[in-house]
């Protein structure tokens, strides 16, 4: 803890101006002039200041709103400034706190920083200095979410596929344009697909259309943390040290992946915290206010999830606002060739070795398989294919073994599509032609040249 004191390393006044203007700010102090002075000064800068004259008035302030910086006094009438810190600490107090006093000793300023406060100001000060104070507190705290964030990610292990929404089929075009759409407004997002699809990758997608661009995006598979601990790190838990993953993600993106698996209590917490906008961690009597946009998804059927019992019906409607289903890599072919050329070119680089050749006979291969595994399969299979020096066997067959085939190519791999499509709609022509993008019509002059 260091007292405030006039230094040249300070924070340029413009670079002061933008931290202050989102911070909301409660001046506690007992003498009427220097909070008078504090407000003039503070409240041109602040998204808001608010003052109190005592402990209680500001404990009145605290249970009514949120803030995110109490400048508090520590001499005062009644009950002193740290042992009114030290009972908000008890019953939920989530702002930052700069301590201000005429009487700096090694005792107060220990107490001070056990109880966490950021910085400690001495009386008498200039506005220099208490703006300083503030901004550098500010910096500090976003700091701790950033460094949070990322050694979440790295605990979790979470190696999360960070690239562009790739291809131009009629499939995945109505993916993005649905994204497009819904980027602007705040509605919860339910992406359903089998595993493999893309279903992140549409996620950070539709953040980075979105005016929380520049704010977090924080992904969370559900399946991969323990029944006993999601909840204190999905809301926090009081004396911690930690807020909880949702508070830390607050302004930005927060994206549950495999949602079906959160336990039933959870469900019920989380259900509230959607309808609410409010969360209380676990122990705190106050609540903290919540900007969040809410992405959901899962590969498994949420419909039969409720009827089981296993997935809460009231949070399924709630989440249930926008839908969109993830095509399968088999439903958009044409997208095959452009996805296995940008991932070998990343691979190549990554590992410091030349690209393999993707021939027509490789795409041809890569184009009439199956594909269980969806994109994330074709991704490994580039990969590996480079680790290896070649393509499995069945991949690399070679278009001159087979000249008619070679020269029918592009029908060739159409007819298999669009029949394996076919086949996995038992039939249903109409189904088939929604999940590719085509008329019903189209497939019926189709079947009817290949005789179908």
């Amino acid at each position: 803890m260091t007292a405030a004191a006039p230094s040249p390393a300070g924070p340029a006044p413009s670079d002061i101006d933008a931290v202050l203007q989102h911070v909301s700010l409660l001046v506690v102090d007992d003498e009427p002039g220097i909070r008078n002075f504090l407000v003039r000064t503070l409240a041109p800068r602040c998204k808001r200041v608010e003052e109190a004259a005592d402990a209680a008035e500001a404990s009145r302030l605290l249970d009514q709103r949120n803030f995110d910086l109490v400048l508090l006094d520590n001499v005062m009438p009644g009950q002193s400034g740290l042992d009114w810190l030290a009972e908000q600490r008890r019953v939920g107090f989530f702002a930052e706190a700069i301590l201000m006093t005429a009487y700096a000793d090694l005792d107060t300023a220990i107490h001070a920083m056990r109880l966490g406060a950021a910085d400690f100001v001495l009386k008498p000060f200039r506005s220099n200095q208490i703006l300083n104070a503030i901004s550098r507190c500010m910096d500090q705290r976003y700091l701790r979410r950033e460094n949070f964030l990322l050694k979440y990610e790295l605990r979790a292990e979470v190696h999360s596929p960070r690239g562009r929404l790739m291809g131009h089929s009629p499939a995945i075009a109505a993916i993005r344009k649905s994204l497009e759409r819904v980027a602007p407004t705040p509605a919860p997002v339910l992406i359903t697909g089998e595993s493999g699809t893309g279903k992140e990758v549409a996620a950070r997608t539709l953040h980075a259309l979105s005016d929380r661009a520049d704010k977090p995006f924080v992904p969370i598979n559900c399946a991969a943390i323990s029944p006993d601990r999601i909840s204190a790190d999905l809301f926090g838990e009081l004396g911690s040290g930690r807020d909880g993953l949702l508070v830390q993600a607050s302004g930005g993106t927060l994206f549950l992946d495999e949602i079906s698996e959160l336990p039933l209590p959870v469900q019920a917490t989380l259900l509230r915290v959607i309808e609410d906008s409010r969360i209380r961690p676990a122990g705190a009597e106050r609540e903290l206010p919540l900007n969040l946009r809410f992405v959901f998804a899962t590969n498994g059927n949420l419909e039969q999830a409720v009827a089981s019992g296993r997935f809460r019906q009231d949070l399924y409607h709630r989440i249930n606002v926008v839908h969109l289903r993830m095509p399968l890599l088999r439903e958009r072919v044409p997208d095959i060739a452009e996805l296995a050329e940008t991932f070998m070119g990343q691979f190549a680089r990554q590992l410091g070795v030349p690209p393999l050749p993707l021939t027509e006979g490789v795409l041809l291969a890569l184009a009439g398989y199956h594909w269980p595994g969806n994109v994330r399969e074709l991704r490994n299979l580039i990969e590996r294919s480079l680790i290896l020096g070649e393509f499995p066997p069945e991949f690399a067959a070679d278009p001159q073994d087979d000249p008619a085939e070679a020269s029918d190519s592009l029908q060739a791999v159409e007819r298999r599509h669009i029949l394996s499509i076919l086949e996995a709609c038992g039939g249903n022509r109409a189904e088939a032609a929604r999940r590719l993008g085509i008329s019903r019509k189209t497939i019926d002059r189709k079947c009817a040249v290949w005789n179908v």
